[in-house]
């Protein structure tokens, strides 16, 4: 048995997707390092195939890493990592891969391309709703949460139980230490600022908690606004800098671990997501949640974090102003955080991940089956 990872992630830049392919990857090795996997799994050959201008993923042990052809993007994964994978079990974790490969794994991670029409450029909407629907007919598509599988199931014409959950976690900051530095950097006070963090998207709705932040009208507990732009494919702007916002742009993870150590609160206003990870990030540094009520956030979080409606920056600023009063988190708050993040875990996925690919490929075709 010989099994294939696309690697096509380790060419592109650090988002939640890129972030869940390497952990998944890297707890996959560890697992197969230890043995603890299915027997058929430790004898097959594996190979993590990636593009030329691919970055590496240290640390691998059994999982041998391949640079593979000479294109890169769409038309790697539908060339050169085709060809390169013919004849394997492919996985593919971060949304994409080639179509016409029958014995194929697709981690989708939301349905974001179906549902928000409005977050993304025609040309990006029309490529990916289109990858999506032929990924559906020639592979096995999984997903993250189980909204994001019912999701997936209704725009896809799939049957839910086809689609595999293998969810994120937030315990790789667990090796990051902390680099408290950024908090003089950026002027702050510790424990007295509200922090953002996330790609500046149209879904994560930045625009919201900065209007809060304005509303708050306390620019002695600023927002912090952590994260890069990326709007020539989302369509959405940049936040100017104004006063009580603090635009911090791309951070390393031991400046981003700092703040949430140190935050009044985490504020969370996305739109859609198929997980949401940065609530779980917070909650690993005790680091209270005010989250948008969108339903897989919900679901990640739970009890563990207070909601607000994502379109009303009022709501938002009441529950910033209630964070404020009520101060410091609480030892209850905290035991809810650590029920949601003892939830998740990369070996946990990682496991699960196993576990399907042990499948015979009998059984990873017949979740092809449309409804």
């Amino acid at each position: 048995m010989k099994l294939s990872i696309n690697g096509r992630f380790l060419s592109q830049s650090l988002t939640g997707v890129q972030r869940y392919a390497a952990e998944i990857v890297k707890a996959m090795d560890r697992l197969l390092a230890s043995g603890e996997a299915p027997q058929q799994l430790l004898d097959a050959e594996w190979q993590l195939l990636a593009p030329p201008n691919a970055q590496t993923l240290a640390g691998l042990s059994r999982i041998q890493i391949k640079q593979v052809g000479s294109l890169q993007g769409h038309a790697w994964d539908q060339v050169d990592l085709a060809r390169a994978a013919a004849g394997t079990r492919l996985v593919s974790l971060a949304n994409s891969g080639p179509v016409l490969h029958r014995d194929h794994l697709v981690v989708i991670h939301d349905a974001q391309v179906f549902r928000r029409a409005d977050f993304f450029s025609w040309r990006y909407l029309a490529l990916h709703r289109t990858l999506g629907h032929l990924l559906a007919r020639t592979a096995t598509i999984a997903t993250v949460s189980t909204f994001s599988r019912n999701e997936l199931a209704d725009v896809l014409s799939l049957d839910p139980a086809s689609i595999p959950v293998i969810a994120n976690s937030a315990e790789h900051f667990s090796t990051v230490e902390p680099d408290v530095s950024i908090i003089d950097r950026l002027q702050l006070v510790p424990h007295q600022f509200f922090l953002f963090v996330g790609s500046r998207t149209k879904n994560k709705n930045v625009d919201t908690a900065i209007r809060a932040a304005e509303r708050l009208g306390r620019p002695d507990f600023p927002l912090v606004v952590v994260g890069g732009d990326n709007s020539k494919v989302f369509g959405g702007g940049a936040a100017a800098q104004k006063a009580g916002i603090v635009i911090a742009g791309r951070l390393k993870d031991e400046e981003i671990a700092a703040l949430f150590s140190q935050a009044t609160a985490f504020v969370f206003p996305s739109l859609y997501e198929g997980f949401g990870v940065p609530p779980l990030e917070a909650m690993f540094f005790a680091c209270p949640v005010i989250a948008s009520s969108a339903d897989a956030v919900r679901e990640t979080c739970d009890d563990a974090a207070v909601y607000f409606d994502p379109l009303s920056a009022d709501e938002l600023s009441a529950r910033m102003r209630e964070r404020i009063e009520l101060g410091g988190i609480s030892p209850a708050e905290q035991e809810k955080q650590r029920q949601r993040l003892s939830t998740y875990s990369w070996a946990k996925s990682a496991a699960a991940m196993l576990e399907f690919l042990a499948r015979p490929a009998s059984h990873t075709e017949s979740g092809r089956t449309a409804r």
